[in-house]
């Protein structure tokens, strides 16, 4: 099992006992915006078991039906993470409207306050080893999970301040409209994951700080070819996509002009381990004195 398998468990784990935590506070007190707290974490348990199955899935070999391998899945699990996001926002709008309606003083307002903030000091640290990991790990699909979570804890945190507000200045009304506060930033939060999986699902270009270091790489170790050109990137989960074509004297052997395509594929590598490049070696008049100049 990998260890991006291992954290997409943890995060179900984490995920089942913050459930709880937080229901337990709703029960506790009859808060509205303590049940929509309670609410986002049916959300969160529902996307990290996506998002483990969009793992395992991004992680099978490519096959005859998929030669490209199957990285974009974990992509497919973000978005579907944003939509949950959004129908959870918009079912605790709904009970915040009731709350407006028919407002009503909490029950055991400290117990309550105690356990939910508990539990968002665990989803806390678990959102720090979701983001940290995922990047380092380069999954989009716990990276996503970890924004979600980091959106419950900013969420959450208002919650458990404005609840005791609540309590203390005897403003019933302040609960529901707190849930209705809380139901906008998961929107927002919904919002952001979803674009940001979409970019990846249309085959986004690389980050310019990453394009400019394949630049440099190419022209560093194509020594002996005399250009590279239509020099194109992608990245699906892990993966990072590198084409481009290599323009060589036409007197270049096919041995020589193999050699220098194994050492910039090995330099390529070295920055960027899970990359799959191709490139299409052309004569000298094939030129088109543009795009990356050998040093």
């Amino acid at each position: 099992m990998s260890r991006t398998e291992k954290i997409a468990i943890g995060s179900i784990l984490v995920g089942l006992v913050v459930l709880a935590l937080k229901t337990f506070a709703w029960w506790l007190t009859g808060s509205v915006a303590l049940m929509s707290d309670a609410m986002e974490s049916i959300v969160n348990v529902a996307t990290a078991v996506a998002a483990l199955i969009a793992i395992r899935i991004a992680a099978r070999p490519a096959d005859r039906d998929h030669p490209y391998g199957h990285h974009k899945a974990e992509f497919f699990s973000a978005v579907l993470e944003g939509v949950m996001i959004i129908v959870a926002a918009l079912l605790i709008l709904r009970e915040a409207w009731h709350g407006f309606l028919a407002p009503r003083m909490l029950e055991a307002p400290l117990e309550g306050l105690l356990v939910n903030g508990f539990a968002s000091v665990l989803n806390a640290i678990w959102c720090w080893v979701l983001i940290s990991r995922g990047r380092r790990l380069r999954s989009p699909a716990l990276v996503a999970d970890g924004h979600h979570l980091l959106s419950d804890v900013i969420s959450s945190g208002g919650v458990v301040l404005g609840v005791a507000l609540a309590v203390v200045t005897g403003w019933a009304v302040l609960d529901p409209a707190l849930a209705a506060l809380v139901a906008v930033n998961i929107l927002w939060s919904g919002w952001k994951v979803m674009t940001a999986s979409l970019s990846g699902l249309m085959d986004e270009a690389v980050d310019n700080g990453t394009l400019d270091d394949i630049r440099a790489i190419i022209s560093d170790k194509a020594t002996g070819a005399l250009e590279a050109h239509d020099l194109r990137t992608r990245h699906a989960g892990p993966r990072t996509f590198i084409d481009f074509h290599l323009v060589v004297d036409g007197q270049t052997t096919v041995d020589a002009a193999h050699d220098i395509c194994d050492r910039i594929e090995q330099a390529l590598k070295a920055k960027l381990p899970d990359a799959m490049i191709t490139i299409h070696v052309e004569p000298e008049h094939k030129a088109k004195h543009a795009g990356v100049l050998v040093i």
